[in-house]
């Protein structure tokens, strides 16, 4: 792009992104949608590269629901295995008359000595019997600490309840033109203290060589006191912007990304929470105009927010 790199020299760099300058070891966005970096790690066992804990504090609700059933079952599914082969005469109470019944009786002894909870209905026989239960009984305390523990820290862990829009936009602003995007708090939480950074990522020519460069975005507002309605992010496009003079074709075939990164303090957890998203240019609509999203209710008593309106804009000409 001619006309960026024109105004390259005269442009303020941000060298500590965290990000990578060498473009050509580089490849795809920086950030995906949901705020994760897109990064592949490779070179160690793949036990070693993953953190369990935070992975299943981060996994969808129904996942980890998947994961906890999936667990009981199978150690129980193992521990009635052991029972089985040792022999079923060694558990008192067990009235079967074929395999398959023997099987499941003792499958749920299993699952009742895994819970504690003990019926009574059915009891071990002879040592090695009692021994297993007792490690069975012990690895289901432990098994429940576990997921109580887990299930507490995906309720209590602190998160950014928030929603950007899907996409960013070049609207009519003041007489030139900004770049937009917008943010709303979705949940029943008091979000204060709000403060947003924005970050140009291009990849540039410099002395032959192609590399990645990080430019701070001014906002018209990079914080507000309080999050309550929806938040429209807005970069003046003014001469001093990396931005200032790109069309819609530029921003249609070349290469770029907004990076996003947002804290505000959580009332509820009393602590900060942060969250992050990018925009390439192709997420970015030249020439439109957000629509308003929240109006008065029908008694004119309180003001209404549609989330669903998050996204919604309409072309216009520039």
């Amino acid at each position: 792009m001619k006309v960026f790199k024109k105004a390259i020299k005269n442009l303020k760099i941000d060298n500590q992104t965290g990000f990578g300058t060498n473009a050509a070891n580089y490849g795809g966005r920086f950030l995906d949608k949901d705020g994760s970096a897109n990064i592949e790690k490779r070179g160690l066992p793949f036990f070693d590269q993953i953190s369990w804990f935070h992975t299943l504090l981060r996994l969808p609700a129904w996942k980890f629901q998947i994961i906890i059933f999936s667990v009981f079952i199978l150690v129980n599914f193992i521990f009635a295995s052991i029972y089985y082969f040792i022999g079923i005469e060694h558990l008192n109470g067990i009235v079967a008359s074929s395999e398959i019944e023997k099987f499941a009786q003792a499958y749920f002894f299993s699952a009742q000595t895994f819970t504690t909870v003990g019926y009574g209905h059915i009891s071990p026989q002879g040592f090695l019997t009692s021994a297993i239960a007792a490690t069975e009984a012990l690895t289901g305390l432990l098994g429940f600490a576990l997921a109580t523990g887990l299930l507490y820290g995906r309720f209590s862990k602190p998160k950014a309840h928030l929603k950007f829009s899907e996409n960013a936009i070049i609207a009519p602003f003041q007489g030139g033109k900004a770049l937009m995007m917008r943010v709303a708090s979705y949940k029943n939480t008091n979000l204060t203290d709000a403060e947003v950074k924005l970050t140009l990522a291009m990849r540039v020519e410099e002395n032959g060589v192609y590399v990645n460069r990080f430019f701070p975005l001014d906002l018209e507002y990079s914080t507000i006191n309080s999050l309550t309605l929806s938040w429209t992010l807005v970069h003046y496009i003014t001469e001093e912007s990396p931005l200032y003079e790109f069309s819609k074709e530029d921003f249609e075939n070349e290469k770029g990304e907004i990076l996003v990164f947002l804290k505000a303090f959580d009332e509820m957890f009393s602590n900060t929470v942060a969250i992050r998203t990018s925009y390439i240019f192709q997420e970015i609509v030249y020439g439109a105009k957000f629509l308003q999203m929240f109006e008065h209710s029908n008694d004119k008593t309180k003001t209404v927010i549609h989330i669903d309106k998050l996204n919604l804009f309409e072309q216009i000409e520039m």
